[in-house]
């Protein structure tokens, strides 16, 4: 009797044990059926004559960017956001449906411009909509970590690929704990922001023009081989951008209290080069928008309450769903009931396929969000059944420096089953309470579907 070379095991694990257990050698692989409703709209996907090649072009013209730190600007001036207008996290949201956090960082963000006095009373303001207005992020270029407010005095990175043009923009980071994007808004906070806008910003545009571009694209590069993935792990890529700026923020003539307070302060905040992440991701991912007949997702954000993706091949059309709880690590006393649901643009460095895609090269990273280090290198591993590509700067040196899954497929998320893994911090669901932790979340699983039925359509057309 000849014995068999080996088994593939398809599925469900019982038979393949049992196989395993007589010696044989069993080839597993994790098959399950497609989302629910899916499958017309799949095969209508996969038969477009235009994707494969539509893939290729949105993923090359990704992978092809160089985001480069070029100026520090007020938004009045980056954005021309003019007084009573504001930016936020996530797809388009009203007040009425705003979350706690959303509220608190609106709050704090109409005090900051001086509409009122005590930022409780500008509840009225927002309720009413006659002299304020809400916009996303996304819509100007932009990106916000947590809830992601913007007003014009906030200073905002200014970031550019050389051989475009084009450019996007994010705020500075205001560190961890009570501050404005986590929807804390008590004196502490605003005081920290005014220091900002009257100190750090100008000092920081002074030293970004006082020096050549930053190259933020060779940072991310660097730091993942570091221990860093670029979300909730960013302590090389800070102390990478202070190396670059440190020498001209000290010869730009600034009062040398007001740099060594500035350099304590981005020192001390292992998450200020965030700020320039987001906006690396956003400058790489825009360049792929409008690729007709693309399946590629160019955006996921949270505004606390909505979920929302966009993809290359259906414009700048939001498909939403309800943002989920995230499961992670706990801050003093708080529990999951004080937490709000997920919020912020920063899923566009998991969209970019570092963040969440990348833990395998952070994996000290489970400490803060929770999880195992098996965990973040078997998450990575998962995460290139559902892209596109990997990106060959951007390497895994635990994983032979694999490249980082990149370039998330609506039909590979539809066929599998397989959603996109954030990792994230959590704000407390009370507006003015700040974070409350820091953890793990998928989106809602009925976006995806949303996207392929538009792509299914534009198909057919």
């Amino acid at each position: 009797m000849t014995t068999p070379a080996g088994v593939v095991n398809v599925g469900a694990d019982l038979l393949g044990d049992a196989v395993a257990d007589q010696a044989t050698p069993v080839t597993r692989v994790d098959w399950r059926p497609p989302m629910a409703g899916t499958e017309t709209d799949l095969a209508t996907v996969a038969a477009d004559p235009r994707r494969r090649e539509a893939n290729e072009r949105a993923v090359a013209a990704m992978l092809d960017v160089t985001a480069t730190l070029v100026d520090v600007l007020p938004a009045s001036e980056a954005l021309g956001l003019q007084r009573g207008e504001f930016l936020h996290a996530g797809p388009p949201i009203g007040w009425d449906r705003a979350s706690g956090p959303l509220r608190g960082a609106l709050l704090g963000g109409a005090a900051l411009e001086g509409l009122v006095e005590d930022p409780e009373d500008a509840a009225a303001l927002f309720e009413s909509g006659t002299s304020v207005s809400l916009e996303p992020c996304h819509h100007r270029s932009a990106v916000g970590p947590m809830a992601g407010v913007v007003t014009p005095s906030m200073w905002m990175f200014v970031l550019e690929d050389a051989a475009s043009g084009r450019r996007t923009y994010c705020s500075l980071n205001e560190g961890l704990g009570k501050v404005l994007r986590y929807g804390a808004y008590s004196p502490e906070v605003l005081t920290r922001l005014r220091w900002m806008g009257d100190v750090l910003g100008p000092l920081l545009q002074k030293a970004v023009r006082g020096t050549a571009p930053v190259d933020v694209t060779g940072i991310l590069t660097q730091m993942l081989q570091m221990g860093d993935e670029a979300h909730n792990r960013n302590r090389a890529g800070t102390l990478m951008l202070l190396r670059d700026l440190s020498p001209a923020m000290v010869a730009v003539g600034v009062d040398s209290a007001d740099v060594a307070e500035s350099l304590r302060f981005i020192g001390g905040n292992d998450h200020f080069f965030l700020n320039l992440a987001m906006p690396a991701c956003k400058l790489a991912l825009d360049a792929a928008r409008g690729t007709e007949g693309s399946t590629m997702v160019v955006a996921m954000a949270r505004n606390g309450t909505d979920f929302g993706i966009q993809v290359a091949g259906t414009g700048d059309e939001w498909f939403t769903g309800p943002a989920q709880l995230a499961d992670g690590l706990f801050l003093g006393d708080y529990g999951p009931d004080d937490a709000n649901p997920d919020i912020g643009d920063s899923a566009i460095t998991e969209t970019a396929g570092i963040g969440g895609f990348a833990m395998a090269t952070a994996p000290a990273i489970v400490r803060f969000v929770g999880g195992s280090v098996p965990d973040a290198l078997a998450t990575t591993r998962r995460m290139h059944e559902i892209t596109l590509a990997e990106n060959p700067r951007w390497s895994v040196p635990v994983l032979e420096f694999q490249g980082t899954p990149t370039g998330i497929d609506v039909s590979k998320v539809c066929r599998t089953g397989i959603l996109p893994q954030i990792n994230t911090g959590m704000a407390g669901k009370v507006a003015g309470v700040g974070q409350v932790g820091a953890g793990l979340v998928t989106p809602p699983a009925e976006i995806f579907p949303k996207a392929l039925a538009r792509l299914a359509e534009l198909a057919g057309q």
